[in-house]
């Protein structure tokens, strides 16, 4: 039982410094008052959906970020796609859909992984990112800053 809950406990903190790195690049950007973190939003048809960061809040969602660890949490790999849908199933259409993740275990799950390939390339996620993709991922949201106008709260 401890070495489980170790395990775990292990999963959170790496879950949380996957959190941790991409709301600095989301922060970079965006200020600290340009997003909310950790919130749920109200979307498409009203239904809710839950996510890491919203740009600039949850009541003008214009960019949503998920950051996701595979590696991160005890449960089952698969709820990262159940996570990610469910987001997807809750954002308008026009909402560009960001996936930060590590992919530490990726080579353990090729099907989960192709799955949300597919998710990219049906255009559902915007892109997915790796932890090595930071400058990509920080362009990318310097990008859709500019083009959906979003000048965000004082910084």
């Amino acid at each position: 039982m401890r070495s489980g809950r170790g395990k775990a406990i292990r999963g959170q903190n790496r879950g949380r410094g996957l959190e941790d790195f991409t709301e600095g690049l989301v922060r970079d950007v965006f200020g600290g008052g340009g997003y909310e973190k950790r919130c749920s939003f109200t979307g498409y048809n009203g239904k809710v959906g839950k996510c890491d960061f919203v740009v600039p809040d949850r009541q003008r969602q214009m960019i949503l970020i998920e950051a996701k660890g595979y590696g991160a949490t005890g449960s089952k790999m698969t709820d990262v796609l159940g996570d990610v849908n469910k987001i997807i199933d809750a954002k308008r259409p026009d909402t560009p859909f960001m996936l930060v993740t590590d992919g530490i275990t990726w080579m353990r799950r090729i099907s989960d992984l192709k799955k949300l390939v597919q998710l990219q390339n049906s255009g559902q996620i915007t892109r997915i990112y790796t932890t090595k993709m930071a400058a990509q991922f920080k362009m990318d949201l310097e990008t859709l800053k500019v083009e959906l106008k979003i000048w965000g709260k004082a910084l």
